[in-house]
């Protein structure tokens, strides 16, 4: 190519002819990864489809409309049906959507925050925050109903995230992922072992823990999962708000800082947000392992490390993974059920034993 060439294609495109091929493979990557956003969205809709046809009842998707818009008639038939999809399948799978997503997103946050590529929401104490809060509330206040202390759990939950974050702001290791991972792992243990102590003296805490600590996203109406959406919405808010931030944070302190990153301010926001994500998720279905760190690795394989995108993908992977084990915990134990925490845990156990064993777990 002349250099008389070389201008006029510059007038014309307004790059050097170097740079095309770069803008080239950008644009590709942008339209890979837009195109498997996409295809997550639709299996995501097929999935939550199966989730209210698939039951101890099939239905087919004309009785799946009509319950979902039918009014309240004198078929006893149609009423059956309309019982079953509006009061039982439509929140397990709403339920089932958020928390995926709320988790999904809070384990890319956790790692993305602490640079640590096999973090997941429990390490702030999240999991046993909300634990120990439930057999608190039955065993002291002698609470029966699931939909009482569910709240309590949720306290719990965000109390165990700031007290985590409180201990990991102070000393000389403030700040450091680190100190926020032996922190959250101190508090993880000492309220497991107050959880333990609790439930072994009161058999009704007992009990209730062993249901409560399955993980299930069924039985849970609208009215505690609304607020708990809520809760989940504001962390999600501000975890994309961050995005940005985290990216540049994920370049080490000192060039973040340096690039004019408040640490404290993006660090306190995004421990916010994570807290406020996992506490939903875990107070209206309970403790799902393995779901966030699963998740945020699949997407990484698919987005690269950019939590731009990374995060929206492990969101709708996590709702999808959360339903397609709901959806399966139902058929395997027929016509019983199989909580889909039970699920997610062996399905998340052996890709965890995968990972290490093939030395995948790079810095996040």
């Amino acid at each position: 190519m002349t250099r008389r060439q070389g201008a006029v294609d510059r007038a014309d495109t307004g790059t050097a002819p170097g740079e095309r091929p770069a803008l080239a493979r950008i644009a590709a990557v942008r339209r890979r990864r837009i195109t498997g956003l996409g295809a997550v969205l639709a299996v995501l809709v097929v999935a939550a489809v199966l989730s209210l046809v698939v039951g101890a009842r099939a239905l087919g998707p004309g009785e799946v409309w009509h319950g979902l818009f039918a009014a309240p008639g004198t078929d006893r038939d149609g009423t059956e049906i309309r019982l079953i999809v509006q009061t039982v399948r439509l929140p397990r799978t709403v339920l089932a959507i958020v928390a995926g997503i709320a988790l999904g997103v809070g384990g890319a946050l956790i790692q993305g925050y602490t640079r640590n590529p096999i973090a997941d929401t429990g390490l702030l104490g999240v999991n046993t925050g909300a634990s120990f809060a439930v057999v608190s509330a039955i065993s002291l206040l002698g609470l029966a109903d699931p939909f009482q202390y569910v709240w309590f759990a949720f306290l719990g939950a965000g109390l165990a995230g700031a007290v985590v974050f409180g201990l990991a702001s102070i000393g000389r290791g403030a700040g450091n992922p680190l100190t926020l991972a032996l922190a959250g792992q101190g508090v993880t243990v000492f309220l497991a072992a107050m959880t333990t102590a609790i439930a072994l003296s009161d058999k009704a805490a007992l009990n209730a823990l062993r249901f409560w600590n399955t993980g299930s996203v069924a039985g849970v109406p609208f009215s505690v999962i609304w607020p708990m959406a809520l809760f989940a919405g504001v962390g999600l808010m501000l975890a994309l708000i961050m995005l940005p931030f985290l990216n540049l944070l994920n370049l080490g302190d000192d060039v973040a800082r340096g690039l004019g990153v408040n640490l404290t301010v993006v660090r306190t926001v995004g421990i916010v947000a994570i807290t406020l994500l996992a506490g939903a998720a875990t107070a209206a279905c309970g403790p799902i392992a393995f779901l966030g760190l699963m998740v945020a690795h699949i997407a990484r394989y698919l987005t690269g490390p950019d939590y731009r995108w990374l995060v929206p993908y492990a969101g709708l992977l996590g709702a999808v993974t959360l339903l397609i084990c709901d959806i399966v915990g139902r058929l395997v134990v027929r016509p019983g059920e199989l909580d889909a925490g039970v699920l997610v845990a062996l399905l998340g156990a052996p890709f965890f034993a995968a990972m290490v064993w093939r030395g995948k777990f790079k810095s996040a």
